[in-house]
């Protein structure tokens, strides 16, 4: 029996439609391959940014930390210059308040948990020391202005003093526990943020 023509057209078609059929595959599975390799780079890199970013963080509050220490045991403990280095303290502690959702972007949750309890830790220790602080401020000033004051209520406001001094140093030696375990977490955060941080410490502290 002879073939027709219109048979070999109808061969002819079938391989064009295949052909489509092939590239249109071809072409979703390399956009979804693009698609995946574009998101992974870019989670690397928005990774990098959160490490680079807490890690700077963490190191330079190591550093005023450190040298709210040091003005602590020169002079007055807690006289203009400590004081504003807790209030500095308490100013970087907001920059990762305003950002903590960064945290998100490291893929490791325990850093990230480790990251933001140490974190913590260093706030509640830099508003201890600051509201201590004041208050203890507060009753001294009350004291001097008034030293007619006698009896149970002289005792009962020294006693206040004296707890919220206790309270103070407290909050103080809090916040350089807390500010030493940040210092420790930058070592974690060096892989990933491809950062030396001990360089960025040293040239701060060189400045």
């Amino acid at each position: 029996m002879p073939v027709r023509a219109e048979s070999f057209d109808f061969i002819s078609n079938l391989d064009t439609l295949w052909a489509v059929v092939a590239g249109a595959v071809l072409a979703t599975a390399g956009g979804f391959v693009a698609t995946q390799i574009e998101h992974r780079v870019d989670s690397r890199r928005r990774e990098r940014q959160a490490a680079l970013f807490f890690g700077e963080i963490m190191a330079l509050l190591g550093v005023t930390v450190g040298a709210a220490g040091r003005a602590r045991g020169i002079g007055d403990p807690y006289g203009p210059v400590t004081m504003r280095l807790l209030r500095m303290i308490r100013r970087e502690l907001d920059v990762y308040d305003r950002n903590r959702e960064r945290l998100f972007e490291l893929r490791d949750p325990a850093l990230r948990a480790r990251i933001h309890i140490t974190l913590l830790r260093t706030m509640m220790g830099v508003e201890g020391a600051l509201e201590a602080a004041a208050q203890a401020n507060d009753i001294e000033a009350e004291l001097k202005m008034n030293p007619d004051i006698a009896g149970p209520r002289r005792d009962h406001l020294q006693a206040r003093f004296a707890d919220q001094c206790q309270r103070r140093d407290g909050g103080f030696d809090f916040l350089i526990e807390a500010s030493e375990q940040a210092s420790n977490l930058t070592k974690e955060l060096e892989p990933l943020a491809k950062v030396d941080f001990t360089k960025l410490v040293a040239a701060t502290r060189g400045a």
